[in-house]
């Protein structure tokens, strides 16, 4: 059946989804979903039949609890029968809450460009990126997005920040190494023409302020680029074009300042 197995085509690619997020993908493929009841029922068949994994999870405002879905063995087998690529390991299913969570909130922002932005071109779930000096590669954990308007192109870089343990620490540790891949940008690095826009997925308003101050505090912004913040409930919006949020130094205070950032490229 296409729709079973362009389920499992999503779940590969995108490794761990929540029934909502397959639900929006596969709209805007066009299937015929007579809704999101009939869409778990069939994943509750590639559940049975070992081709996909279920964990729940409680949602961060504790009142409800959703479904995440990944690969299963049988679900590998079938896809590798057909030709397509599957790295899936049985290991994978185990990986870390954070981690998880850090690749939902980056699922929930690829998709709402993919639905609401009329410049979106391409996207990619697990950009790998060069820091040069060091030669270590890492991944951009919430995907990137390539938009494209009159025939000029820009890639949105995605770093999903959660609230996890050390997570200040580990923050640092990855802006260190973006650090390095911009200040030593030429065109051609890890596949980008220009440099591309690092945005931070945060966990709300108050959360991209704290990673402000950590950035900040530790030294490692990038006098390269503009860094802009996010947050997932600003991916719920019905236009995207102000869910960007950029710190600047007010003149009256003199301090740091959260603004929101007039995007017209998001429309």
């Amino acid at each position: 059946n296409d729709l079973h197995f362009r389920i499992m085509e999503i779940v590969n690619e995108y490794e761990f989804i929540t029934s909502r997020q397959l639900f929006k993908l596969l709209e805007k493929e066009k299937f015929e979903l007579k809704s999101q009841d009939k869409l778990n029922n069939k994943l509750e068949q590639l559940v049975k039949s070992k081709i996909l994994t279920r964990y729940y999870f409680n949602s961060e405002d504790g009142k409800g609890i959703y479904r995440i879905y990944c690969l299963e063995k049988m679900g590998k087998y079938l896809l590798n029968s057909r030709g397509v690529e599957c790295k899936w390991q049985p290991t994978d299913n185990t990986k870390p809450v954070a981690m998880i969570k850090k690749r939902l909130a980056g699922n929930q922002t690829i998709i709402a460009y993919l639905r609401k932005v009329k410049a979106f071109d391409s996207y990619v779930v697990k950009p790998t990126i060069q820091a040069k000096i060091s030669g270590k590669t890492f991944k951009a954990t919430g995907g990137s997005v390539k938009l494209t308007k009159n025939n000029k192109s820009i890639t949105f870089l995605f770093e999903a920040v959660r609230r996890e343990q050390d997570w200040q620490k580990k923050l640092v540790d990855k802006m260190t190494m973006y650090k390095e891949f911009y200040e030593n940008f030429v065109p051609g690095d890890s596949g980008y023409s220009s440099m591309p826009q690092l945005i931070l997925i945060c966990e709300d308003d108050k959360h991209t302020a704290e990673a402000f101050r950590e950035i900040v505090t530790n030294k490692v912004e990038i006098p390269q680029i503009k860094l802009y913040f996010t947050t997932d409930l600003r991916q719920n919006e019905e236009t995207l074009e102000n869910t960007l949020i950029e710190f600047k130094i007010d003149e009256k205070t003199n301090k740091y300042k959260m603004f929101n950032v007039e995007a017209k490229i998001l429309g």
